[in-house]
């Protein structure tokens, strides 16, 4: 999918064809990032609104994401989602994972469907004063709605603007996807990071400072022993590394049950 930019003037870009044209392929971006974001049931995009307003946030909201648009499309946005997906990312068995971290794949989804990028990593804002970011631009307010509430809100505020898609617009419901329910069903489209951790060990820092090319820092685990894989800082596996064509890879062993840490 390509689209061309062009300058946007605010005041001109809130009627008529023009607000048609921009708030029509905002809503096609939505629709796709639509399935990244984790919800208790199932969002639909609702109608799109110039006109930012508090009425227009989830209740009660529970965090505010924003993030800057580059490569073509210009501008900014800002998603917020309700508390309950924040206190399910705060309790996950893996660990809590920030709001911002969770929810950076349906930004970036956004961010490509209008024909740019995600510029640098998205950030919390409070939400009492999330509106105010918007400010400086073309602003196309989408609520998302769970049955007739709102489960979340998605903004932008454009002041550079694709001009015509070349690919049709997705029917939000039908790119919301399937209802999840409450607990960790919500969460399984999250994306966490993993990493492989071959052992550890303490050091002083009149010992790090002295660390040089060529010296042997030893870990606290034998030769062959297996290797742990954490999950954002939890561990959930064991295994044997292995070598998979070029890249090194776990062969895993061993569960770890959430009890047994």
């Amino acid at each position: 999918m390509s689209f061309s930019a062009s300058p946007l003037v605010p005041d001109q870009a809130t009627n008529g064809e023009a607000w048609d044209q921009v708030s029509g392929t905002v809503l096609a971006a939505v629709a796709q990032a639509l399935p990244q974001i984790p919800a208790a049931d199932t969002l639909t995009a609702g109608d799109a609104s110039p006109d930012p307003s508090p009425a227009q946030l989830p209740d009660p909201a529970g965090a505010a994401i924003i993030g800057t648009f580059g490569g073509g499309v210009e501008g900014k946005v800002l998603l917020v989602v309700a508390q309950d997906l924040v206190d399910a990312l705060e309790g996950t068995p893996f660990g809590k994972l920030e709001p911002h971290k969770a929810l950076r794949p349906a930004l970036e989804t956004l961010a490509e469907a209008l024909g740019g990028r995600l510029d640098g990593e998205p950030a919390s804002t409070p939400v009492e004063d999330c509106l105010e970011v918007l400010a400086g631009g073309a602003v196309v307010m989408v609520p998302l709605l769970a049955g007739e509430a709102v489960g979340a809100l998605l903004a932008v505020s454009l002041t550079a603007v694709p001009e015509a898609p070349q690919a049709p617009a997705l029917d939000p419901a039908t790119a919301a996807g399937a209802a999840r329910s409450w607990g960790i069903d919500m969460l399984r489209d999250v994306e966490m990071e993993v990493t492989c951790e071959l052992g550890r060990t303490r050091m002083t820092v009149r010992q790090l400072l002295a660390l040089a090319p060529g010296d042997v820092v030893e870990l606290d685990r034998l030769a062959g022993a297996p290797a742990d894989l954490l999950v954002n800082g939890t561990l959930l596996a064991r295994g044997e590394v292995v070598v998979v064509d070029e890249s090194f890879g776990l062969r895993i062993t061993e569960i770890v049950t959430r009890d047994a840490t």
